[in-house]
């Protein structure tokens, strides 16, 4: 239980098509994340999905049946906002029950139900509290104990960690991860934050403008992307993009490398420039390097780099690392650097 395929699906608001025909499968099970800048439409597709949207053409189906005109209630999912939702009257317990109570499922069994959800989330000692008594983390893990209860065939997440500091979205992360696992259900996770994204999906869709611009492992999308957009998305911090000349008859109209992929060489490299702005971050460190046709690089260095604001570096990449663009963006295979690309002087 828990597959959904998208078919040819659209949504317009009066004459703004947001999402454009679509086609999508879900498997049963996985860990699918819908990532993209904000306005791409990935939430929109969410909200369709539980059916809190309706959808203007294309046909959305859950377990093989059409549920593209069906009601909310009667579609088997739950939903994680990113508000919580959570009644601040209640106590934990209450909120983890409201759905179930609502459904007239028998006292003896909610509470079994609270009492196993309570443990999965480590909430056990903070049933009989108000929302307003929680940090951050412990009422996001109650939204989510509310949806468990529910035992929905797929759980839908619309960017619950956007309101949680750092350290608790990292240990949010682990802990919804660590929940797919137990549970084994379908979950579609809607993020704007690639990290979140490569981090916790097994397949990531990629959005842009209301198209899905590819779908794929979180490691195929970093190593061959399709195009310029999700070379540029994918990938902390995102890759570099540099202009080249070009020779008769040669597509390619950019490189991109990644930062990790740079390498310092004393010698000639492919590119020279002086160091700006450095960040040390401890275990690593990112240098922000200018280049004299005006571009900057930036490049990942060892945590205890020596070089300065100011100093002259020369920078090289290994053929098969840097990446190849035509003039529509999209990725040219198996270039060589020789061959195909000429850098603009530096």
């Amino acid at each position: 239980m828990g597959s959904i395929t998208l078919k040819q699906v659209t949504k317009s608001f009066g004459d703004v098509n947001v999402i454009k025909p679509l086609d999508l499968h879900i498997r049963e099970g996985e860990f699918i994340v819908f990532v993209g800048p904000s306005g791409c439409g990935k939430s929109t597709l969410l909200r369709m999905i539980a059916g809190l949207e309706d959808t203007t053409s294309g046909t959305i189906e859950i377990d093989g049946e059409d549920a593209t005109a069906m009601p909310p209630a009667k579609r088997g999912l739950a939903m994680v906002f990113q508000s919580y939702a959570l009644y601040p009257h209640m106590s934990v317990r209450n909120n983890i029950a409201f759905p179930l109570k609502r459904a007239k499922v028998a006292p003896a069994i909610i509470e079994e139900k609270i009492t196993a959800a309570a443990k999965m989330l480590n909430l056990t000692d903070y049933l009989d509290r108000k929302p307003g008594q929680l940090s951050g983390g412990q009422r996001q893990r109650v939204a989510i104990g509310r949806a468990i209860v529910r035992q929905p065939s797929a759980f839908l997440f619309d960017e619950p960690l956007s309101n949680l500091d750092a350290s608790l979205r990292v240990n949010m992360r682990l802990e919804i991860s660590e929940l797919h696992q137990s549970l084994a259900t379908t979950m579609i996770y809607v993020t704007h934050d690639q990290v979140e994204a490569m981090t916790m999906a097994d397949r990531i869709a990629v959005f842009n403008g209301g198209i899905i611009e590819q779908v794929g492992t979180p490691l195929e999308l970093y190593q061959r992307p399709v195009n310029r957009f999700v070379a540029g998305f994918i990938g902390s911090p995102k890759m570099n993009f540099i202009d080249v000349d070009m020779k008769a008859g040669d597509p390619t109209c950019s490189l991109g490398v990644r930062p990790e992929h740079l390498k310092i060489t004393k010698q000639q490299g492919l590119w020279s420039g002086e160091v700006g702005v450095i960040e040390h971050l401890g275990s690593e460190t990112f240098l922000h390097v200018h280049l004299a046709n005006g571009s900057t690089l930036t490049v990942k260095a060892d945590g205890e780099c020596p070089l300065q604001h100011g100093d002259k570096i020369n920078l090289t990449a290994d053929d098969n690392k840097i990446m190849h663009f035509d003039g529509a963006g999209m990725t040219i295979p198996s270039l060589s650097w020789e061959e195909k690309a000429v850098v603009k002087s530096a």
